[in-house]
């Protein structure tokens, strides 16, 4: 039986819960006919607090959750009303799972293509986990560079390159605008008590 990726809407905050339910009454019900792998995305995300680096999981998308099912039921190919016919014991399988809403799509959900599915799961165990730093910064924002040549300049961000977790700043040095690289981790964002002085100088 042939089974596609589907994804799934799950209570935000409880996607570990729908993904553990799931699995669990697959194996109780002996549905693994009919319900393959059931994945949650995510990405470990470094990011340097005090000179230590600190790296966690972070959920790709919050509130949703990939299930490989057999959810058409291409024998029998249109239903009644001229949809696609469903294994209703897939559906009603995920109706009964405990945090599960709905599909992403309505009562009859396309699946994901193979590039969607190679985008999200990135071809590596756990379903995509890949690490790369936090950024928080955005273009216009006023930050402080804590670490490395620049140290103790305050510069306006100008771009933000957040696979390879660098920044462009703008500093004034010499009374010259000149834009410097730095990495994520060697500037903080300077509050607005922070400026107040600079503002009024």
């Amino acid at each position: 039986m042939e089974k596609q990726w589907f994804v799934l809407h799950v209570l935000t905050g409880q996607e570990n819960k729908a993904q553990r339910s799931i699995e669990a009454r697959v194996r109780l019900e002996r549905m693994e006919e009919y319900v393959g792998r059931c994945v949650i995305p995510t990405e470990r995300v470094s990011e340097k607090k005090d000179g230590r680096k600190h790296t966690y999981t972070k959920k790709f998308f919050p509130g949703y959750v990939l299930c490989e099912l057999a959810l058409y039921d291409e024998a029998k190919g249109l239903d009644e009303n001229g949809r696609k016919a469903i294994y209703e014991r897939t559906w009603q399988f995920l109706r009964e799972t405990p945090g599960v809403i709905g599909f992403v799509g309505g009562d009859r959900p396309s699946p994901l293509k193979r590039h969607e599915v190679d985008a999200i799961m990135t071809d590596k165990p756990g379903g995509g986990v890949q690490e790369r730093p936090r950024i928080d910064f955005s273009v216009g924002e006023t930050v402080k560079v804590r670490d490395g040549a620049f140290m103790g300049l305050t510069g306006t961000v100008s771009m933000v390159d957040p696979d390879k977790g660098k920044l462009k700043v703008e500093v004034n040095i010499f009374n010259r605008k000149v834009q410097v690289d730095v990495e994520y981790w060697q500037v903080e964002k300077v509050s607005v008590e922070e400026t107040l002085p600079e503002a009024k100088a």
